[in-house]
């Protein structure tokens, strides 16, 4: 059973962010970079997740897991825990080749522009593995054997080993392998008492934070560089006028209905999770109050206490 999946909300904010930033802002080269990569990680976590997913009937699975451990945050991008042990999957989503060097515990990657070296992931999930261990501690909960894994989602970058290759291959491995190597874990069995998986898993669920995603806190951008608008959903032109209650594009002619949905949208998640009456008829560009309060009472509810807008 999967309990926690994982979500692509830290995604969608520099979408949304991205949409509506002049191209000329100071910050949108640097925004647009780490939406490429961020965005290229979880493709790659997704990756894992289709395999991983074959093992949600015998085992309990939390997807991107945030848990505080002695003070520092912990994320996990999969824990899958079964009546014998859990299991530490981090996802890895290189190209190219990338180099285990066990002698010199290093770790490099060459794209064939350039080689580079990273933090090697084994020594990344180890460190996983001593802080959960630490948490289940910390909780009063009992030790369980706990292994780990790193999945390479990408099936066409070459794993190199310079070393042990055996030491490597225990625990890496290409997405499509690491559920049998979960299997072969399990075959094994384990003396001790079943693990009461759904019951912990639960546990951790509550236990779990919160990631807060605040792209316009991070990158240091007002409220007023963004751009208001409804975008024309056919040509993505910013500026859609409201007439006869549809939108319509000056630039392309596309007419909608429902446009203005991911405006509202793209407001509660960059700027705060409530709008106003007045902040819905300057972002949509209107001017009818009775207008606004009748898109707005589609899509959210009123909180009488703010006077404003909110998600259901």
């Amino acid at each position: 059973m999967i309990i926690k999946k994982r979500n692509k909300t830290e995604l969608d904010q520099y979408e949304a962010l991205l949409s509506r930033m002049r191209l000329d802002h100071p910050k949108f080269r640097e925004v647009e970079s780490e939406y490429a990569r961020r965005k290229k990680g979880y493709i790659g976590e997704r990756q894992v997740d289709y395999y991983l997913e074959d093992l949600a009937n015998e085992m309990t699975i939390l997807q991107d897991l945030n848990l505080s451990v002695e003070g520092k945050n912990m994320q996990l991008d999969n824990l899958l825990i079964s009546q014998h042990a859990a299991y530490i999957v981090e996802v890895k989503n290189f190209t190219g080749s990338i180099t285990f060097d066990t002698a010199l515990q290093q770790f490099t990657r060459d794209d064939s522009t350039q080689e580079r070296g990273y933090r090697h992931p084994i020594q990344q999930a180890e460190l996983q593995k001593q802080r959960l261990q630490a948490w289940l501690q910390d909780m009063n909960l009992p030790p369980i054997p706990i292994y780990y894994f790193i999945a390479i989602s990408d099936p066409s970058t070459i794993i190199k080993v310079e070393g042990n290759k055996e030491e490597i291959a225990k625990v890496v491995a290409h997405a499509a392998h690491i559920p049998n190597k979960i299997k072969q874990h399990e075959a094994r069995g384990s003396n001790q008492q079943p693990i009461q998986h759904q019951k912990l898993a639960h546990y951790l669920m509550q236990a779990a934070r919160k990631r807060e995603y605040n792209l316009m806190r991070n990158y240091e951008i007002r409220p007023e560089d963004i751009l208001p608008g409804v975008r024309c959903p056919g040509c993505g032109y910013l500026g859609m006028r409201r007439l006869y209650g549809k939108w319509q594009c000056p630039k392309c002619k596309m007419i909608s209905k429902e446009a203005h949905k991911r405006a509202i949208y793209d407001y509660l998640l960059l700027i705060q999770p409530t709008i106003s009456n007045r902040e819905c008829r300057r972002l949509l560009n209107i001017s009818s109050k009775n207008i606004a309060t009748k898109l707005l009472k589609k899509e959210l509810v009123y909180d009488k206490t703010k006077r404003s807008w909110k998600k259901r």
